[in-house]
């Protein structure tokens, strides 16, 4: 009896918790749609938020950081970071949240695939916990554009557009080709090592390697980088001719998968060549392995210990945001 009693009373602990949290988002969504009618009523070039706009910004991002939680793949921190992030984009623009869905699906899909193709499984899901910090090196950028596309033209969907509406779709791209960057990779460290037959080469110089040296790519590898952009890219094709309602008098909107696998593979690239220039790596005599770190017994296989692996996935990031919008206004078919 006590026993089912216990359980009765956790039953009764976690309804009410959920019915707290439904509470709470719907309280927040209220809050959110309350602002942007004010902020209206004193702006006459913004629009009003929907209050179901409100709610899913609020409601679905939660729904999927309190499932990473519980999966162990986020801490509470992570979660938070995860959330806001996840609020902000969804916010501005579901393309934008496509996109992060789509990252966020693919990585943790990837990682459970190579997780389950390793010899030692636990070894290698030992300390996965996702704190804020990998959360804001992959969503600080992506956030930040995020806010300045809301001021540039309001929270919706948008058509790709250079000509009718350059600055909305340069911010677009940008974002999309901060989160194919990080998508690119992913693909290409988790799955290159995995599928590829051949030894990695450093892309600085091409020589042969071993598996883990910072700098060190592979054909298959470069090839799930591109394959990563464009699944991020089609998911915010697919977005946009689902929500955005001015397709039939702006430009081509397909462009935009093409551009999300380049985004993937001059992330990758430029990721990887940040990490052999930047980041030691190094043959530990003792062990045989890889390390990041100079050690008395350690040979240089190259780099030098200037970053650490945040900060240069942070640096490609902002790179590709910024250099590539511009290189994509040059070849952007017009309507």
């Amino acid at each position: 009896m006590e026993f089912e009693g216990e359980i009765l009373m956790k039953d009764h602990l976690k309804t009410m918790a959920d019915m707290m949290i439904f509470c709470t988002t719907l309280a927040i969504s209220i809050s959110c749609w309350a602002v942007s009618l004010v902020a209206s009523s004193y702006s006459g070039t913004l629009q009003p938020v929907s209050p179901w706009r409100c709610l899913f910004s609020v409601l679905v991002p939660l729904t999927l950081t309190t499932r990473a939680m519980s999966n162990k793949s986020l801490d509470r921190s992570g979660a938070l970071g995860g959330m806001l992030v996840g609020f902000i984009l969804s916010m501005a623009n579901l393309s934008f949240f496509s996109a992060l869905l789509a990252l966020f699906i693919s990585s943790s899909r990837i990682r459970r695939w190579k997780s389950q193709m390793s010899q030692h499984v636990g070894a290698e899901s030992k300390g996965k916990n996702r704190t804020c910090i990998p959360v804001i090196r992959v969503g600080g950028i992506p956030t930040e554009l995020a806010l300045l596309y809301m001021v540039e033209s309001g929270p919706r969907e948008t058509a790709l557009d250079f000509v009718g509406q350059y600055t909305a779709t340069w911010l677009c791209l940008a974002l999309l080709g901060a989160l194919a960057s990080t998508a690119g990779h992913v693909w290409a460290s988790e799955l290159g090592p995995v599928l590829s037959k051949t030894p990695p080469h450093l892309v600085t110089s091409w020589k042969e390697v071993p598996v883990g040296t910072h700098g060190g790519v592979t054909p298959m590898g470069l090839a799930a980088s591109f394959l990563g952009g464009m699944t991020l890219g089609a998911a915010y094709f697919i977005t946009q001719l689902l929500l955005a309602s001015d397709l039939s008098q702006a430009a081509p909107q397909w462009p935009v998968v093409l551009y999300g696998g380049v985004a993937g593979l001059a992330g990758s690239l430029l990721r990887s060549y940040l990490g052999a220039r930047a980041q030691y790596s190094g043959y530990e005599v003792k062990t045989g392995e890889v390390v990041s770190h100079e050690t008395r017994t350690s040979k240089r296989i190259s780099g030098k210990p200037i970053l650490e692996d945040n900060t240069a996935s942070l640096f490609s990031s902002m790179l590709i945001a910024w250099l590539l919008p511009g290189i994509a206004w040059g070849y952007w078919p017009e309507h």
